[in-house]
């Protein structure tokens, strides 16, 4: 589960009947890649987990949130593009103090 992760999470909330979430999951898929050892990458389709997106209030996808410790640290609705993504991703990991940069 993503609260007993030793690493923060960066969950994404999907479907695969959404557009957007089918855009933005390579992405994802790179930030994954490209923080391996830093970030924990998980993907939850809300209609196979619709308690998921319930716990966490997804009033709309693709959610992306970044956890730690099972708390969330921020939220991002919509597509977005890599870079904006892992920008964002960048800063929502440097609240928690566990920056990425350098790395």
């Amino acid at each position: 589960m993503a609260e007993r992760s030793p690493l923060p999470v960066l969950v994404d909330l999907w479907a695969p009947w959404c557009g957007p979430c089918r855009m933005v999951s390579p992405a994802v898929e790179q930030i994954g890649r490209d923080l391996a050892g830093s970030v924990k990458v998980v993907k939850v389709n809300v209609d196979d987990a619709p308690r998921v997106a319930s716990r966490f209030a997804a009033q709309s996808i693709p959610t992306l949130l970044v956890l730690d410790h099972g708390r969330v640290v921020d939220r991002q609705v919509g597509a977005a593009p890599l870079a904006v993504l892992r920008g964002w991703v960048d800063r929502a990991l440097a609240t928690t103090g566990r920056s990425t940069s350098g790395g």
